[in-house]
């Protein structure tokens, strides 16, 4: 009885520190994200939509608000910060 006791109170903290790394990430991704759409919004603005970097760049926030929806908010954040890289390099005319 001690045994399950303890197992399933391991359970419990190795599940709390798993949904702890999620929300982590959560204010990341939805700040990364606002700050490309807005970014890519201007590149647009300016110009540089037909650019190789700013395709790049829609199709990486394409796939980092699918992570978002599905709650993957690490890869949200990694794609939404590269792809503000590569709405930098458009803007730059690369």
């Amino acid at each position: 009885m001690k045994k399950l006791t303890l197992l399933a109170l391991l359970v419990v903290l190795v599940s709390g520190c798993a949904g702890a790394n999620k929300t982590a990430y959560r204010d990341s991704c939805a700040n990364q994200l606002d700050a490309a759409w807005r970014e890519l919004d201007l590149a647009k603005a300016e110009g540089f939509a037909g650019t190789v970097s700013y395709s790049k760049a829609l199709s990486l926030l394409t796939g980092a608000k699918t992570q978002q929806q599905f709650e993957a908010f690490e890869g949200c954040a990694a794609k939404a910060q590269k792809a503000r890289f590569y709405i930098r390099e458009s803007r730059a005319g690369r």
